[in-house]
């Protein structure tokens, strides 16, 4: 199975999978007939400080992926999501839904990276 990222207002390019929107706000204009969300781990996404410092600036992004990690591990959430998409993982592949529209500099990459590097997901 695989952990996957895709952005929102993109026509789901892989319905075959557990969907996860991994943004604080919902995106504007998504219905959530048309998201096709298994889960919204709004709690997972950035602060609203660190969102609104990082204002999807590239140029901020490595301050922002040190800022964000920080946050992912003071999360008391975080054991619980690591948990849920290893889970998934076993069964079917993840994919972590954002909004953002670079594809490379969001919080989604930053998160894919962490559950990477936890070493509590299935080999991927």
């Amino acid at each position: 199975m695989t952990l996957k990222l895709e952005r929102i207002y993109t026509k789901p390019a892989d319905l075959d999978g557990y969907r996860i929107l991994v943004d604080r706000l919902w995106p504007r204009g998504i219905s959530k007939v048309n998201a096709h969300l298994d889960d919204w781990a709004k709690v997972m996404g950035p602060s609203t400080e660190l969102r609104k410092w990082f204002n999807h600036d590239s140029e901020k992004f490595a301050d922002f992926q040190t800022r964000y990690l920080a946050e992912i591990e003071a999360n008391p959430a975080t054991a619980e999501f690591v948990k849920k998409v290893a889970e998934q993982l076993k069964q079917t592949n993840v994919i972590l839904l954002y909004g953002a529209k670079d594809e490379q500099h969001n919080q989604a990459v930053v998160l894919r990276d962490y559950l990477r590097d936890s070493g509590q997901l299935p080999s991927l």
